[in-house]
């Protein structure tokens, strides 16, 4: 279906028509092999197709940007809404009283 490039051996060319009629098999091989293709039009490469990196948040870069103090902080208003909303997901299940409803 396509030609290795010289900088990568995962990297393959591929033309404009070819990459239309075979999307589905590019998308495969580039999400599955992480293959990299260069589509081609008139033999000139127009555009690359390539996986897309996995962001990681990890806890450590949460506690960095903490630390950082880059975030702003959120106010009152919404501390006690988030406040508000803990205590009512956290009430109790069963009403104290058979008659009374949530």
């Amino acid at each position: 279906m396509s030609k290795p490039t010289g900088s990568s051996n995962r990297s393959r060319v591929v033309s404009a028509t070819e990459a239309a009629k075979k999307f589905g098999e590019v998308l495969a091989r580039v999400r599955e092999e992480r293959a990299v293709y260069v589509v081609e039009r008139r033999g000139k490469p127009v555009a690359r197709i390539i996986p897309v990196e996995d962001r990681v948040f990890t806890l450590a870069d949460f506690v960095e940007l903490i630390r950082s103090g880059t975030i702003p902080s959120a106010g009152a208003e919404y501390a006690r809404a988030v406040e508000e909303g803990i205590a009512f997901f956290n009430r109790p299940e069963v009403p104290t009283s058979p008659w009374e409803r949530y």
